[in-house]
């Protein structure tokens, strides 16, 4: 009889530390930094010019090289070809900007790439992420 008492009594103490574990971790995971973060803007000029404004930001402390560029199914000359490639650091965000000319719908994927590069942030100091080198935004396009 004294065992089931005591199996009684440890019962909520152990539900209770388990609920206070699950908080626990819960909190932990809400504090990691985002490696990047993307806001990828399209704008049409009412004709064929397409403006493609692309913000990148980290909250990482260390500064990273990125390249960004455009891709697309729809093949799009000109400017929306370019790659840009430049030293990411949190007090530093980078922005993008691609002026091209289409008159057909397309969905449009603003890529930015973590790489490994010397002499582009100073002193050469620059990280590489772990899991994640890709990030990626998609959009669509109207048809002008």
């Amino acid at each position: 009889m004294r065992l089931f008492q005591l199996l009684f009594r440890a019962c909520p103490a152990a539900l209770l530390l388990v609920l206070c574990l699950q908080l626990g971790s819960n909190k932990a995971q809400e504090n990691t930094p985002r490696i990047i973060t993307l806001d990828f803007q399209l704008l049409r000029d009412g004709t064929q010019e397409v403006t493609a404004d692309l913000s990148v930001q980290t909250e990482l402390k260390e500064c990273m090289v990125v390249k960004a560029s455009l891709s697309s199914k729809v093949r799009i000359e000109g400017g929306f070809n370019f790659k840009y490639t430049a030293c990411l650091c949190e007090d530093n965000p980078r922005r993008f900007f691609w002026d091209f000319q289409t008159n057909s719908s397309a969905r449009i994927a603003a890529i930015v790439d973590v790489v490994r590069e010397l002499s582009i942030c100073p002193n050469d100091d620059a990280v590489i992420p772990i899991r994640a080198n890709r990030f990626y935004v998609v959009k669509t396009l109207p048809a002008a």
